[in-house]
């Protein structure tokens, strides 16, 4: 009875102090270190000092502030304006071509970087104004940046996935590969989505200017942009899946690329350097203080028996697993209207995890849809993390409103999307068995 009264307490709290406002690394360690002294006494809390003590230690962790200290290098080496030119060249004559270059730019720079926010912020500055001048339908050039920019939560090398498999205690280099056909598909299906309603509806984008031809010298020439960013992506997918480096040890592989290639661009300075690093530092805090309170906040939830309460409870539940995992799905939906994806993770993996073992789901099939559902939190109104980022280079005259407008069809395509690899789980299980991967 006192367990299930400090259980209904935790979870009561954390609604509380979230609707607050209030950091969620504090909320979740205030409430972990309350629960801990009502349940057990001061002496207990060493557990905490211990699971802290192991999270800053973590090998596996030393790879999320290297592959943001090399997209952070990477956003500022000039690449993205010369993926940016060569997309305008090469798509100029295609219906909605603005659109799907920035579409595959996103997903080049989700391969690049693993960090969403890079995306958003550079197609927001370089693509946003083109489409608008040339007459695009503010909604769809404002969805179609949103949408694109959330590739990098599921494309390797993403953040967002080593903290998934951190926590899931899963291959990293297995969830790498896993994510890598599903975000080729997403990526298509949004592209399809814009050639299709810019041909059933042309007054959403101009119709390109057959008259002016550019000579394929000039395209071929400006493919030369691709160079550096494939060097960084072969550098670092190519290392963990050759079986030369591991995850971590492909990250620094990736720092060491994204120097070189603002070295090349001439864009590598002292103050440079600086900024990425205090960049990282800042969102690498974030990420660790979360881990650290959600840690302390899940031993709790386990050391009073709920996890062992919820997953007795589901297993005598009558339905089936395809509706138990539906529900799951759902909660996760609606937790991303509220939470980052990086807090989702850390709350809901050690809670859902055993359930979906239990139920006879692949956890690196789970992974994937839990990817998937964290783009669609990062798109979804009110608090969205894309619309926020985007919202800060909003031309005078587009408001926040059609930004939320632009992203119900690329939400609804995640949705599809969803669905099929639920449906078909050997399209995310087929290529990390065939790479048969030993990557930690």
């Amino acid at each position: 009875m006192e367990s299930t009264l400090t259980l209904a307490f935790m979870f009561l709290s954390l609604i509380v102090f979230m609707l607050s406002g209030a950091g969620l690394a504090f909320v979740l360690g205030a409430i972990a270190f309350i629960s801990t002294i009502l349940l057990w006494g001061p002496a207990a809390l060493i557990v905490a000092v211990l699971n802290t003590f192991e999270t800053m230690t973590s090998e596996s962790l030393m790879a999320i502030p290297l592959y943001v200290l090399m997209a952070s290098i990477l956003q500022k080496s000039a690449i993205i304006d010369a993926l940016y030119d060569a997309m305008e060249t090469w798509f100029s004559g295609v219906n909605g071509g603005l659109a799907v270059g920035t579409i595959a730019i996103c997903t080049l720079l989700a391969a690049m970087t693993g960090v969403v926010g890079a995306a958003v912020a550079a197609m927001g500055i370089l693509a946003l104004p083109a489409m608008l001048s040339r007459g695009y339908y503010p909604p769809l050039a404002l969805g179609a940046i949103c949408a694109g920019g959330t590739l990098g939560i599921l494309i390797p090398p993403s953040v967002v996935t080593i903290v998934y498999a951190i926590t899931a205690q899963i291959s990293i280099g297995k969830m790498f590969a896993a994510g890598i056909v599903p975000g080729i598909i997403l990526a298509s299906a949004y592209i399809l989505y814009i050639l299709v309603r810019t041909w059933l509806n042309p007054d959403l984008a101009p119709k390109p200017d057959q008259t002016v031809r550019i000579p394929l010298r000039v395209k071929l020439a400006k493919l030369k942009s691709l160079i550096l960013p494939a060097f960084v992506v072969i550098g670092v997918l190519g290392s963990i899946y050759a079986g030369i480096a591991t995850p971590t040890e492909a990250a620094a592989v990736g720092v060491l690329g994204a120097a070189i290639s603002a070295i090349v661009t001439r864009r590598l300075s002292p103050a440079m350097l600086s900024e990425a690093a205090t960049d990282t530092l800042r969102v690498t805090a974030m990420i660790l203080w979360i881990t650290i309170g959600a840690r302390a906040f899940i031993s709790v939830f386990v050391a009073t028996g709920g996890a062992d309460s919820l997953l007795g409870f589901v297993e005598n539940l009558e339905a089936s697993r395809w509706l138990i995992l539906g529900v799951m799905v759902l909660v996760l939906v609606f937790l991303g209207l509220f939470l980052d994806e990086i807090g989702i993770i850390l709350l809901c993996v050690p809670v859902f995890l055993p359930i979906i073992i239990a139920l006879d789901f692949d956890p690196l099939w789970f992974g994937v849809l839990f990817m998937i559902t964290a783009q669609m939190a990062y798109i979804t109104p009110p608090f969205g993390y894309t619309l926020f980022y985007l919202k800060g280079v909003l031309p005078e005259g587009i408001g926040i409103g059609q930004v939320y407008r632009g992203v119900v069809p690329f939400f609804l395509i995640q949705v599809l999307v969803l669905i099929l690899f639920a449906i078909f789980p050997g399209l995310v299980t087929w290529l990390p068995e065939a790479l048969n991967t030993n990557a930690r």
